[in-house]
């Protein structure tokens, strides 16, 4: 594709970026094949390369509307079309790049701007959002059903082992995990801890960024980076051999922190460091011998793969293998490649089109009969639950049971 970028961005670090990405489409059409929003709204600028046409033509200099930005927030960010494009295409850094100018040049009405503020203002702040949650889930037999089924109910979280090996790892706890599901990263501690493998939490730990870097707020989300980076640098340099990311959302986040802060000479090194150690659970686990533990699993299981761990992450079919190794019955799930409707805040922002997306997976998690629905991600957890009377877990819970 060629391109004539703008004076205001053709020379900038995102403008070469750009630049090249766009250089890299050929306008082939197979991404629009496994979009979502493509296939639910059937138009072209509804899918990925049309959203690239509309980011081209703002980056050579023609004004943006209203109605490019809604195309554009309508985007799952799945990367469903980067697994399919055969070029190689880095859509969603385009999306990032092209979702800001569009920001700073058409605004946003009043009740989106004060929407995304205040997810902003408590979603990657532990200490607001937790408590909020806590009220939410206390006043929930008294709210609309429709809102009821947007608080998850309550879990509680079994015990963390006491650090006590000499291998160490550090776990991300994050923002609205430990409040959701505190048990997900205390039964990751419990199996490494089996394995020989201490877990350990950085002191100031918190939220990785990616929920303020979707929301509008780039830079903002890039501090969140530098804090985590600072948080986990004493423990690296004391020796902890990986990051262990429990949701996958945050994992495809952190593992680009490399390439988000290249250009800060503050950071870049130790980002890219950070990136290079950063591991989703299952990519530990599949270098450890696990069957000397003598997994005793119970049920069906049908196992949802997040967007994050199978597009961005480029681990599509590792739990699945993970747990048949483990002795697991898995269930077969159609169009397993399709997004669930979550993807960070965009239940809360496109609830039509997410809704829309939950009931189809849940339709296709369901068909085969399992006794619990397994998956990856918090975000993807707590819409699944909201649409659902099976269980839905995160997959190392389900391990964790089955080795106790």
């Amino acid at each position: 594709m060629q391109t004539q970028l703008a004076d205001f961005i053709k020379d900038t670090p995102q403008g070469r970026e750009a630049d090249a990405i766009l250089r890299t489409c050929v306008h082939c059409g197979f991404c629009t094949a496994t979009c979502p929003t493509y296939q639910l709204l059937g138009d072209e600028l509804d899918g990925p390369r049309g959203r690239i046409y509309l980011i081209k033509q703002v980056l050579e200099g023609h004004e943006p509307t209203a109605r490019t930005q809604t195309h554009l927030d309508r985007c799952l960010t799945c990367r469903s079309c980067e697994t399919t494009c055969p070029s190689g295409v880095k859509y969603h850094r385009l999306l990032d790049i092209g979702r800001e100018v569009v920001a700073g040049k058409v605004g946003r009405p009043l009740g989106q701007r004060l929407a995304r503020w205040a997810l902003r203002r408590v979603l990657p702040h532990r200490a607001r959002f937790t408590p909020l949650l806590r009220l939410g889930q206390a006043l929930a037999p008294m709210l609309p059903a429709e809102m009821r089924a947007k608080v998850p109910p309550q879990r509680a979280a079994g015990p963390w082992p006491q650090v006590r090996h000499a291998r160490r790892m550090i776990a991300l706890d994050g923002c609205v995990q430990p409040g959701i599901a505190p048990n997900i990263n205390a039964a990751t501690a419990r199996v490494l801890d089996r394995l020989g493998i201490a877990l350990e939490v950085a002191p100031a730990d918190g939220c990785c960024g990616a929920a303020s870097f979707h929301l509008d707020a780039q830079d903002e989300g890039l501090d969140f980076a530098r804090r985590r980076i600072d948080a986990w640098w004493p423990l690296i340099e004391a020796g902890a051999e990986a990051i262990v990311i429990t949701a996958s959302g945050c994992g495809a986040f952190v593992k680009e922190y490399g390439d988000l802060l290249a250009d800060d000479p503050a950071y870049a090194a130790r980002a890219a460091r950070v990136s290079a150690l950063t591991r989703d659970i299952v990519e530990v686990l599949a270098d450890e011998a696990l069957e000397h533990l003598a997994p005793r699993p119970q049920g069906r299981l049908a196992f949802h793969c997040p967007c994050t761990l199978q597009h961005a992450q480029k681990l599509s079919g590792k739990v699945e293998g993970l747990l048949r190794r483990l002795g697991f019955d898995l269930a077969p799930v159609a169009d397993a490649h399709l997004c669930c409707g979550s993807a960070g805040t965009y239940s809360l922002l496109q609830p039509e089109l997410s809704l829309q997306l939950r009931a189809n997976k849940i339709a296709a998690l369901e068909a085969g009969a399992p006794a619990a629905i397994a998956t990856a991600n918090i975000g993807c957890l707590a819409h699944l639950q909201g649409g659902t009377a099976k269980p839905v877990r995160h997959w190392i819970e389900i391990v964790d049971e089955a080795l106790a």
